[in-house]
């Protein structure tokens, strides 16, 4: 049984594109249906006049409200605002992202007439509140712990900044897992018991590409080697037929629409829907009527020419399963099972290529590429809460790190101390000492990356460590430990072995992490939505009402059968009070739930008692 308060955990498949939520359930893994009951959810967020609004009613009006519809926040999640990768997405996304404090990007959006920058933690925190509530919905329940998936390459900060959003918005964040070694236990669970395989992951997400090779032993899920890439997945190559049909149009009408964000991002969502319909059909159209100046965009694509245009990003997709592989130090041969899961991996084209990779292998699509994911993060959520069946208790998941990991030295070299692919938890520590005579100080850089100078890695963060003997250089011993959780989040301390001297960090990559006062005041600004969402619709239920019962008396007095038997003075009486009600509706602005009750109580007294004698004549 789950220890006290543990019951329920819940997975999140926290997607770029679209996200997903399960739990473990009348003895099985059930995906959780949302309001408008869909299985998964867009990672949309977006910001009104009147409201904010998250997931499917955030993505059907982007149209209509490109400037303020927040999408792929994951994209910059534990980023720097100079990143090259985030330079490039600012130019194709509609809304505002600006340097903030300590190279932070920040998200420029419109509310309720107010200016308001988000973090993209933030935006992240408001996908993961819709998905707990949607869990809630569906289990009657508060919903507290869950298990939040990330993809395999994502570094550290990375990892702690989607830990953060989770915090954020009210979770207890038990355990971060890599997205394609979840999936591997939602195809593997049912393979427990039929002996030794070796599965290839292959996660093709919205945003995201991830390569997986592990080996499933009797409910041990080892993951032996990742790759990936945190930005290869659909919305590049939505892109690529966006630049395309752009290209055409000004072509054809010497009209560029790239400075119109609402053409633009109409004609991206034809991009995306015709990029669905291909891995189906082998041609469709993109229309889209007055796309921009009146003039209507119409374009037949084929299958083959949408291939073209991303082959590019296609084959490096594959080039990642051969680094794996590789990593792996194992053959394609001594492969069992290579699993497609992630949107995107429906292309057939893709498919293709990793079929032929594999010299022809069969691929196994058992598995829903849009569910696996939460499916796997809810089996591990089970087993942490103390919930699920033998089979769940027994599993034992065995994830590595992606990036080698390690310090900076002189002549700006890399020195690794967890070398890629090191299985976590881990701790691994190294020998280092001073370069000059008398250094009484040394800093200790932190790099992750694969490259022989730092210049050329992944900043992580830094820390003095002071007080050190003065002594020849060479002759004092310092160690430095590296220490890296279940989560993939890692600690990095140093002592001078003489002295005792220590000092330490948890590494949270300074330059884009949240502090814990940031992310105080980010909780207290997500209970304040809540207030104002909660506030929202109940004026939006109260004034449904107040239309709902105006516009039935209306009926009642104009239905032959019944305002026939209703007295002239009593019509009129009513008729009156109905018209009021709907002027006053279509003329207000700013009205409080309050009111539109008190107008439903004044219109109930005229109206019930005159309907209640016709009840009684009858």
């Amino acid at each position: 049984m789950a220890g006290e308060g543990e019951w329920p955990a819940i997975g999140i498949d926290l997607g770029t594109t679209y996200s997903c939520v399960a739990v473990w359930q009348n003895d099985r893994i059930e995906i959780i249906v949302n309001d408008q009951g869909n299985r998964t959810t867009p990672s949309h967020v977006a910001f009104t006049d009147k409201e904010r609004l998250v997931g499917d009613a955030a993505k059907n009006q982007v149209d209509k409200n490109p400037t303020n519809s927040v999408f792929d926040a994951k994209r910059l999640i534990g980023r720097r605002f100079s990143d090259s990768s985030v330079q490039n997405d600012i130019k194709l996304w509609p809304f505002k992202v600006i340097e903030g404090p300590i190279d932070k990007p920040m998200i420029v959006v419109t509310y309720k007439g107010e200016e308001k920058h988000f973090a993209a933690e933030e935006i992240s925190s408001m996908v993961l509140k819709k998905m707990r509530e949607i869990a809630e919905a569906y289990l009657g329940t508060t919903v507290k712990n869950a298990v939040v998936t990330v993809p395999a390459y994502f570094n550290d900060s990375q990892r702690k900044a989607t830990k953060d959003a989770g915090g954020i918005a009210g979770l207890n964040v038990m355990r971060i897992i890599s997205e394609p070694t979840a999936a591997a236990i939602g195809y593997g669970l049912d393979k427990v018991g039929s002996g030794k395989r070796n599965v290839l992951i292959f996660d093709l997400g919205g945003g995201t590409t991830d390569v997986s090779l592990l080996t499933i032993d009797n409910g041990t899920f080892e993951v032996k080697a990742v790759a990936g890439d945190t930005h290869l997945g659909g919305e590049d190559f939505d892109n690529k037929m966006l630049k395309h049909c752009v290209k055409i149009f000004k072509r054809h009408h010497n009209e560029n629409i790239n400075g119109n964000a609402r053409a633009v991002r109409r004609l991206r969502t034809a991009c995306e829907r015709a990029k669905r319909i291909l891995s189906s059909a082998v041609e469709t159209n993109i229309d889209v009527d007055s796309l921009y100046n009146g003039i209507d965009f119409s374009l037949s694509i084929t299958r083959a020419r949408f291939a073209e245009l991303n082959m590019d990003l296609f084959r490096k997709s594959i080039e990642l399963v051969e680094k794996c592989l590789t990593d792996a130090k194992m053959d394609k041969s001594e492969v069992h099972d290579v699993v497609l899961t992630g949107g995107s991996s429906r292309i057939p084209r893709v498919q293709e290529l990793l079929q032929d990779l594999f010299d022809g292998k069969q691929l196994n699509k058992s598995i829903n590429p849009d569910e696996a994911v939460a499916y796997g993060a809810a089996v591990q959520a089970a087993k942490m809460a103390g919930m699920g069946n033998e089979k769940i208790q027994n599993i034992v998941l065995l994830d590595v790190t992606p990036l080698s990991l390690g310090v900076k030295v002189r002549l700006d070299e890399m020195s690794v101390v967890i070398p890629r692919n090191t299985a976590i938890p881990t701790k691994m520590d190294h020998d280092y000492t001073t370069f000059f005579d008398n250094q009484t100080s040394v800093l200790v850089s932190v790099y992750e990356g694969e490259r022989a100078r730092t210049v050329d890695n992944n900043w992580l963060g830094e820390f003095e460590l002071t007080r050190i003997p003065a002594a020849p250089k060479c002759v004092p011993q310092i160690k430095v430990c590296f220490e890296i959780d279940a989560n993939g989040i890692m600690k990095v301390s140093a002592v001078e072995k003489t002295t005792g001297i220590s000092y330490g960090i948890t590494i949270t990559n300074y330059k884009a992490s949240l502090s814990t006062e940031e992310i105080h005041r980010m909780v207290l600004d997500a209970k304040k939505y809540e207030v104002e969402d909660d506030e929202h619709m109940k004026k939006a239920k109260a004034k449904e009402a107040l239309e709902n019962y105006a516009y039935k008396m209306r009926s009642t007095v104009t239905d032959k059968e019944i305002g026939d038997k209703v007295d002239a003075a009593g019509k009129e009486k009513i008729e009156a009070a109905i018209k009021h009600v709907i002027r006053w509706l279509n003329g207000i602005q700013h009205v409080e739930a309050d009111e539109f009750e008190e107008k439903l109580i004044g219109l109930e007294l005229i109206c019930n008692p005159i309907i209640a004698k016709i009840s009684r004549r009858q």
